[in-house]
């Protein structure tokens, strides 16, 4: 499991697929949600504005499962 860090209260989804480098830009978000699955604690998710915090952890098909740590 990888550790992505954050020095703020929350992320987006879309924010976090750039900083996890799953993605190369925010315009890619929208296209990469539609082909890929992503879970968000076990749960399936794909709204790229979703909030993630300290704790949660994200599964990322093709990408592997990451954590949100603070920096």
């Amino acid at each position: 499991m990888k550790s992505i860090g954050i020095s703020t209260e929350y992320i987006a989804l879309g924010q976090f697929l750039k900083l996890a480098e799953c993605i190369g830009t925010g315009g890619e978000v929208k296209h990469f949600l539609q082909e890929k699955s992503v879970l968000i604690n076990r749960e399936p998710d794909n709204r790229r504005g979703r909030k993630l915090r300290v704790g949660d952890v994200v599964e990322v098909e093709g990408f592997g499962t990451f954590t949100i740590t603070t920096r």
